[in-house]
């Protein structure tokens, strides 16, 4: 297991690395990404400076609580419901920059593509598959929003357990998303798709909560697009090259 977080990590590492292959084409990567960071970051921001007031409408019930119990508990909402909000920026964020960005962010996996041998296997899931994979994204990161706020009530553990199971929501998620233009390019089928995800399922958490932290970096998140891009394509073709490699021959998990 550790071995195969290990590999996803690095995945995103060689995307990282591309930068000094085709600055270029990478450099293309950061003008969505920074076009939504800054609409995302205004929201979020926005969201701290009145989630004190909102959870206070929100919760009338505990006005007549005792000072130090009301304080508490509405401190703990206000965690929780940013918490939330924050996985939901994570996704939205990929999603609308995939949509915003879609021709430079296809420049950049045509060059990875290119740069790992041979020409591209296809044209990719073209824009509208794009909008509908991209919107799928955003629904299904609202549903773990809401999940990660509910885990967040549990008491004693809430906090820790709601951060924890964040990260592995959010990095299934990005890393899923982030790897469709190069499995679609192959017209991998839905069924074969999720038995390929879950044959290798560490390797792509891994990719996909390594790309989250670095996403937490103040700016990190405008630099780590164009990376998480180059860095998914190749950890789709490894995916690909290890269900195809003899089954003896595959390295031990």
């Amino acid at each position: 297991m550790l071995h195969d977080l290990a590999d996803g990590v690095r995945a995103l590492g060689r995307g990282f690395a591309f930068w000094r292959r085709d600055p270029g084409v990478m450099l293309l990567g950061l003008v969505p990404a920074a076009i939504v960071f800054v609409l995302l970051a205004w929201g979020l921001i926005a969201l701290g400076i009145g989630l004190p007031g909102l959870v206070d409408l929100a919760t009338p019930f505990a006005d007549a609580w005792v000072e130090f119990w009301r304080v508490a508990f509405r401190t703990l909402v206000a965690v929780v419901a940013f918490a939330g909000a924050a996985v939901l920026a994570f996704v939205t964020f990929t999603a609308l920059t995939l949509i915003v960005g879609d021709p430079f962010y296809e420049r950049i996996w045509v060059a990875v593509e290119a740069d790992a041998g041979g020409d591209p296997p296809g044209e990719g899931p073209g824009f509208w598959a794009g909008v509908r994979g991209s919107l799928v994204l955003i629904l299904q990161g609202l549903l773990s929003a809401v999940l990660v706020g509910l885990v967040g009530f549990v008491p004693v553990v809430g906090t820790v357990a709601a951060a924890v199971l964040g990260a592995v929501l959010t990095g299934r998620l990005l890393a899923r998303e982030l790897t469709a233009r190069a499995l679609d390019a192959r017209g991998i089928p839905r069924d074969e798709r999720r038995a390929l995800l879950r044959a290798n399922r560490w390797r792509f958490l891994g990719f996909g909560i390594a790309t989250q932290l670095c996403f937490l970096v103040p700016l990190g998140a405008i630099a780590t697009m164009p990376a998480a891009v180059a860095g998914a394509t190749v950890l789709a073709r490894s995916a690909l090259d290890r269900r195809e490699a003899p089954r003896e021959a595959r390295p031990e998990s």
